[in-house]
């Protein structure tokens, strides 16, 4: 994992080199040659992105960044967004929110009118700045205080908030459980990210009545196991674990559990349960059960993964190759391009600018991605792409669909 870090890392390098001794075109993903040949009449739109490549959650977010790129090479290359091409503009934060903040405000001033970020202590802290400036923003963070346009208008995401997914889990953990009390341990990334969903649960588990015992446990950074943890959830006698973090430190308490000989239930929440948990993880990884809003390649023929298999083709690669946060990625810049497509039927060629994007994404309703997740949809008053998810589980190391999606 630490030399692929390294070498996409290089390879962004090369990109941004590459931009900025061209002839003043934006870095990030270039057209396809198809699109270099076609005469180019309408301006390009210019979207801004950061991507954590070389930081703690690069695990999850390499990948996502390049189904990201690669959706804006595919679409470039059959002709753009009724003929405007988008000019991807991203760079490595590293995770680093003082990073962030300023490679935002450089693709701002750059002539950026809509901007793809990543993490949440990132995203809440740009919260100001997007609103000031008018820029939809869609994140890979799905906290809650970034769904609500009343606080942050301009800010959106495809999925369910992570207080939402928490959500889901309890009421699953309560009727798996009828009559009976239950002790759950949440293990959480010790960040912003980590602790966004903790007091939902507290609250719903309070509102809703239920008989669950409700403990949390921090997951230091790069920890090479999570053993005295482990120990203080057994104290707890915790049925079920489950885990707010990204899959690689997943796996690695998925490992220590097993080491502990546990026998609770694990549950990761969206960003820890996908291939690389499952490969990192081994047989600890057995039986895990994972919220995911998008479906894991692998899980059948999709038809919303064909554009994606395509297109994957013609690099000598695969989706099962590629991974859960590829596609992700890919249908997270599907919705934003879609946003873009209603903002310039309304706006006009010329005069595309942030709030004509922000209305035409709150315009989408049912955006079908052929089967990958439930039809998203944005309105005026909910910025949050999906309310629902289903559960995966693993089984002989594949994950297998285990519910249709759930809603608390």
């Amino acid at each position: 994992m630490d030399r692929m870090r390294r070498n996409l890392a290089a390879a962004a390098c090369f990109a941004l080199l590459a931009g900025a001794c061209g002839s003043g075109s934006e870095h990030g993903a270039a057209p396809t040659k198809v699109a270099a040949r076609q005469s180019v009449s309408k301006p390009d739109v210019k979207v801004g992105a950061i991507f954590d490549l070389s930081g703690p959650t690069a695990d999850d977010s390499t990948p996502f960044s390049e189904g990201v790129r690669d959706y804006v090479t595919d679409r470039n290359g059959k002709g753009g967004i009724d003929g405007h091409r988008i000019t991807l503009s991203w760079q490595d934060y590293a995770y680093k929110v003082p990073q962030a903040e300023q490679l935002y405000s450089q693709a701002v001033s750059q002539g950026a009118v809509a901007f793809l970020g990543w993490g949440t202590a990132d995203s809440e802290a740009l919260r100001p700045r997007v609103t000031a400036n008018k820029i939809p923003f869609m994140s890979a963070s799905y906290a809650e205080t970034l769904a609500d346009p009343k606080v942050t208008p301009y800010n959106f995401f495809p999925g369910p908030t992570y207080s939402e997914q928490m959500r889901i889990v309890l009421k699953y953990i309560s009727e798996q459980n009828p009559g009976r009390h239950v002790e759950v341990a949440v293990f959480h990334h010790d960040s912003p990210f980590g602790r966004s969903p903790l007091e939902d649960g507290t609250k719903y588990i309070a509102k809703k009545k239920l008989d669950i015992g409700f403990t949390t446990y921090a997951m230091p950074t790069g920890a090479i196991d999570f053993v005295g943890q482990v120990i203080q959830a057994k104290a707890q006698h915790a049925s079920y674990v489950v885990i707010q973090n990204t899959a690689t430190a997943a796996a690695k308490l998925a490992t220590s559990l097993a080491g502990a000989n546990s026998t609770a239930q694990i549950i990761c929440l969206n960003w820890a349960g996908d291939e690389i948990y499952t490969s990192l993880a081994g047989p600890a990884a057995e039986r895990t059960i994972a919220v995911m809003p998008f479906a894991p390649p692998g899980g059948g023929n999709l038809e919303g993964l064909r554009d994606v298999s395509a297109f994957l083709q013609t690099k000598n690669t695969s989706v099962e190759a590629k991974g859960l946060r590829y596609v992700q990625g890919w249908f997270t810049m599907a919705s934003m391009a879609k946003g873009i497509e209603n903002g310039l039927r309304h706006s006009g060629d010329a005069k595309l600018d942030g709030a004509a994007i922000k209305a035409g994404l709150e315009e989408i309703s049912g955006f079908e991605t052929g089967g990958v997740s439930d039809p998203i949809s944005y309105s005026p008053t909910n910025h949050a792409g999906l309310q629902t998810a289903p559960l995966y589980q693993v089984r002989a190391g594949k994950w297998v669909k285990l519910t249709d999606p759930l809603k608390a």
